[in-house]
């Protein structure tokens, strides 16, 4: 599935909710749904710069049919920006470093995440989606180099 078709399906997921609450209880149970990150993952290295709570982001360039792709996990110690890098991870993961510094998310902003963040949690959101762009253009230099 690229990129662009996942973010749809999640559009539509989230236009099945009109109530806010609802929307929120959704990502709250994403990311409880996600796989916990192995403690020898949440390290200072692996912590996002920038988010209000404590966000671990691990990324692991894998080999994958189509060429090398990259697999995101992470973590969250709070239960709404869980949902959130769910989300990313949903979208991002197992694309190669050049899909996902192509990729325009505009799923952020069609399901009204952006403005129904608090600014610190926005600022959050923006750190995650750095961070993973940071992963795949290390990952790009990386390849190019070998």
């Amino acid at each position: 599935m690229t990129i662009n078709e996942t973010q749809d399906e999640i559009i539509e997921e989230f236009q099945g909710f009109d109530d806010w609450m609802d929307k929120y209880q959704l990502l709250i149970d994403l990311g409880n749904d996600q796989e916990p990150l192995d403690d020898k993952y949440k390290t200072e290295q692996n912590l996002i710069d920038g988010c209000q709570s404590r966000v671990w982001l691990q990324a692991d360039l894998v080999g994958g049919a189509d060429g090398d792709v990259i697999v995101f996990k992470a973590e969250s110690d709070a239960l709404i920006v869980k949902g959130i890098v769910a989300l990313l991870i949903r979208v991002l993961s197992g694309h190669t470093p050049q899909e996902i510094l192509d990729a325009d998310l505009y799923f952020i902003d069609k399901i009204g995440l952006k403005e129904h963040l608090s600014p610190t949690r926005s600022n959050g959101l923006l750190a995650m989606v750095k961070q993973m762009r940071m992963y795949a253009l290390a990952f790009q230099a990386k390849q190019a180099g070998a």
